[in-house]
């Protein structure tokens, strides 16, 4: 009986961040989705405890005899390391070099920030990303793309045999939200605290407004301190809160009371965020980063990227009229509507299992 394994690598991540969340959606969408005559397993690199990969109904997580640094520098090297199973699918550019012989091998490429923000990474981080999603253009059996816009800029970037399938996400449905400590009104962002995110420019843009901004994600690269950009742009004091990581819960929570999403993103492959803030009716404000734009569809406010007074006055058009955000929440909803994770998992077995 063939196998698909799902290297689940960035569940034990230091910072999962949105390719963590969708690894564990897709995970628990292929587990629902499991052709007959298939099984569904995870592989991981040699850790101490692998438990926080474990995910229901999905055999695993099986741990390789590399530890992840090793492993990371074995499969860019070309060493012929496979984690088993008849078909692999990458969640990240983190993949074995081929496939061989009667295997399949898919590889998920979320942006192409290494080639249009490079200065949004480390040095090393550029070089790894640009070698690795090369390499997997050239010997996977497909690559997977969150959205037409990082297809159309791959294509222009890398070059290979293998097919682009843009396989948008889905949806991810919120638990009950657990008690977290919020004001009444507040604009909010969901994403890992780093340069690309566009944090330095909606604190900038929060000095004209009069409610508190909420910053739900972990620091990342890059050294953001969002107290410090506050005190630059005149924001008082304690009105810029980092709520750092959450739960599913608590971010259901957070989510859900917020008066406006704001994703003034540089740019993004997909954007997670700004659909799960639609499907639960919260307004949204985000950037002309294409791939933002195309997951919006029309149902948010549109800003230019880095310009802060545009951005203001996008939130302050939520925030001051009821109504529309209203229209905006109601937009927002029936946009989300159209995105599924099952639809994302159906979409990833048929690169694998020639009968779908």
């Amino acid at each position: 009986m063939p196998q698909l394994v799902v290297l689940a690598e960035q569940l034990l991540a230091p910072v999962p961040g949105g390719t963590g969340r969708y690894t564990a959606e897709l995970l628990r969408a292929l587990a629902a989705t499991t052709p007959d005559g298939w099984t569904l397993a995870s592989a991981v690199a040699r850790h101490a405890d692998a438990e926080p990969a474990r995910v229901e109904g999905v055999r695993g997580p099986r741990m390789l005899p590399l530890p992840r640094r090793a492993l990371v520098a074995a499969w860019q090297a070309g060493v012929p390391l496979w984690p088993g199973g008849a078909a692999v699918h990458a969640p990240t550019p983190l993949a074995p070099s081929r496939a061989g012989r009667g295997r399949t091998l898919t590889v998920t490429v979320h942006d192409t920030v290494p080639w249009t923000h490079p200065e949004t990474l480390t040095p090393r981080g550029v070089r790894w990303h640009r070698q690795m999603i090369g390499r997997a253009a050239r010997r996977a059996t497909a690559l997977v793309v969150p959205t037409a816009a990082v297809a159309a800029d791959l294509a222009g970037r890398v070059s290979g045999p293998a097919p682009v399938r843009v396989v948008p996400h889905g949806v991810t449905e919120l638990p009950a939200s657990a008690p977290v400590d919020v004001p009444e009104r507040y604009v909010l962002a969901i994403g890992t605290l780093e340069p690309r995110k566009g944090v330095d420019v909606l604190v900038e843009a929060m000095a004209g407004l009069d409610v508190p901004l909420l910053l739900a994600g972990q620091p990342g690269w890059g050294g953001l301190d969002p107290a410090a950009l506050a005190r630059e742009h005149g924001v008082e004091p304690g009105r810029v809160r980092v709520l750092g990581r959450l739960s599913d819960a608590e971010l259901a929570g957070v989510l859900r009371g917020a008066s406006v999403l704001a994703a003034p993103s540089l740019a993004e492959g997909f954007g997670l965020p700004v659909l799960e803030a639609m499907a639960a009716g919260v307004p949204v404000v985000h950037s002309d980063a294409p791939a933002l734009a195309e997951v919006a569809g029309g149902a948010g406010l549109t800003v230019p990227r880095r310009d802060a007074r545009a951005l203001a006055g996008a939130l302050r058009e939520v925030l001051s009229s009821p109504r529309r955000a209203a229209e905006l929440a109601e937009a927002g909803r029936r946009r989300a509507a159209a995105f599924s994770w099952a639809e994302a998992a159906k979409a990833v077995w048929a690169l694998h299992d020639p009968a779908r």
